[in-house]
């Protein structure tokens, strides 16, 4: 197995902007709480119950990456994916400022 740097630099850069959409999607709703940014109602209850669903979608993801004898850099990125694709469209529902 050889090492690919390009690899470990884009996924580097994709968990930043994972950290980014994260950080976006918490500043919107802890905004929502206080009363000074129009949610749903039903946002508290969906921020809770949506993590565990997401993780364990990336955990099967990267074991299925691992069994199948991916390098590191690709089991990161299968676990990395659902909890991208969760915090991009939290970001992108939360950002239109809608209830």
């Amino acid at each position: 197995m050889h090492l690919v740097p390009i690899a470990y630099w884009a996924l580097g850069i994709r968990t930043a902007q994972m950290i980014v959409e994260a950080q976006a999607v918490i500043a919107f709703r802890v905004a929502g709480m206080a009363g000074g940014w129009p949610v749903s109602p039903s946002e508290n209850t969906r921020m809770f119950f949506e993590k565990g669903p997401a993780f364990m979608r990336a955990y099967g993801d990267a074991t299925v990456a691992a069994m199948r004898g991916k390098r590191p850099d690709e089991i990161a990125s299968a676990a990395l994916q659902p909890i991208s694709r969760k915090t991009r469209s939290n970001a992108k529902r939360l950002s239109r400022g809608r209830r």
